[in-house]
């Protein structure tokens, strides 16, 4: 099979999809590899470094999007790259299309084969391909917030971790996921007051085990919600639904009573954001808003920020099941590993995940009966 990587071209976005040793696997498998020049620049891989492991640079986007059977990304393709889809081809990246009606409707009118990093689901019901870009955003959320905290970025002008004599920083976290979790470690780190606010009695048991109760955690419920946000130096949205938009669990009303100077990040802002006043979705170049004073930073690719990290990562994760749909093809491999048909979205011009089906307005048709039939 011709596996293409495109170079990324969402603002500031640094990472790249396979890196030369795992170009070196899928050619040592048989497959022939199609890299735009300059691709892995953002994160440290030269050229050079994919040609030693015999893949082909191709002059530009289309050079690769033409010749290519499957295509690997990381982030989802913008408007300027639907003209290079074509029928029957593979589309492995993040997709998010819950809060991508337009690139949805243009996969379908292509007929692309759209398989979501976001939706492929272990048996026991984990994110193994979102898990990583998770924790690396999560981790990073603190940092973001820890910075635009600062007065000369408009901030409280708090310390997160205070001094003696001097209280520490309110960390509010929403969500005891893999983000919500990274979050609580680093603003724990650095000696921040961490709340986490959970609806599942059993994971905010293993919150408490697993920080040994330096962690409070609070059940979600919009009463404790709006009490615990009024309270926050920074207030990070960490909610995930697979496949589905995130739920509006901050309204803009709790808002208007955070403090003045107060910081909110949303990792789930390529969801739509759990935070009502999330209401677009900013860029590395120019990251953040003020509403209702509050700092609100709403960058949807945060872990291209820190690209060599995030692309180590992120290959360690995708190789594996990029390596099945290379070897077997979509069908065989989809039937064979659960995980991946769950990260199925759309197929022959339909929605075959039900989440997205059901956040985009689509008809739904279970993708076991089309590749059964097939």
């Amino acid at each position: 099979m011709i596996v293409g990587v495109p170079k990324e071209i969402k603002n500031n976005e640094f990472r790249v999809a396979l890196t030369p040793a795992g170009a070196g696997m899928l050619m040592a498998a048989g497959h022939e590899v199609v890299v735009e020049a300059g691709a892995g620049a953002g994160s440290g891989f030269d050229d050079e470094d994919y040609e030693r492991e015999g893949a082909r640079i191709a002059r530009d986007a289309d050079d690769v999007w033409s010749a290519a059977e499957l295509i690997l990304k990381v982030k989802e393709p913008l408007p300027e790259e639907y003209g290079r889809f074509r029928e029957k081809q593979m589309l492995f990246t993040y997709l998010h299309l819950a809060a991508a009606g337009d690139l949805a409707d243009a996969l379908l009118a292509s007929k692309v084969s759209a398989i979501a990093y976001e939706t492929i689901q272990a048996p026991n019901g984990s994110l193994p391909l979102l898990t990583p870009m998770s924790e690396v955003a999560g981790r990073m959320s603190v940092q973001i917030g820890a910075r635009y905290l600062e007065a000369y970025n408009g901030g409280r002008g708090i310390l997160l971790g205070g001094v003696p004599g001097v209280p520490p920083a309110e960390v509010i976290v929403i969500g005891g996921g893999i983000v919500g979790l990274n979050a609580a470690r680093m603003a724990l780190g650095l000696g921040a007051q961490v709340v986490i606010i959970e609806r599942s009695a059993d994971r905010m048991r293993y919150i408490d085990e697993l920080f040994a109760g330096r962690v409070s955690t609070l059940m979600s419920n919009p009463y404790n919600i709006a009490s615990a946000v009024q309270k926050a130096d920074l207030l990070i949205g960490a909610v995930l639904i697979p496949g589905a938009r995130a739920p509006k669990l901050v309204t803009e009303e709790m808002v208007t009573r955070m403090k003045k100077g107060a910081v909110i990040v949303d990792v789930a802002v390529d969801q739509g954001g759990s935070i009502e006043t999330i209401d677009r979705v900013t860029t590395h170049s120019d990251p953040t808003y003020v509403k209702h004073g509050v700092i609100h930073y709403a960058v949807a690719n945060m872990p291209g920020a820190v690209p060599r990290t995030s692309t180590l990562a992120l290959t360690n994760a995708t190789l594996p099941y990029a390596m099945q749909l290379a070897n077997k093809g979509l069908r065989q491999a989809a039937l064979s590993d659960v995980s991946l048909l769950y990260g199925v979205n759309t197929y022959d011009g339909r929605v075959v995940h039900r989440a997205v089906a059901d956040a985009i307005g689509k008809p739904y048709v279970p993708v076991q009966d089309i590749l059964s039939q097939t």
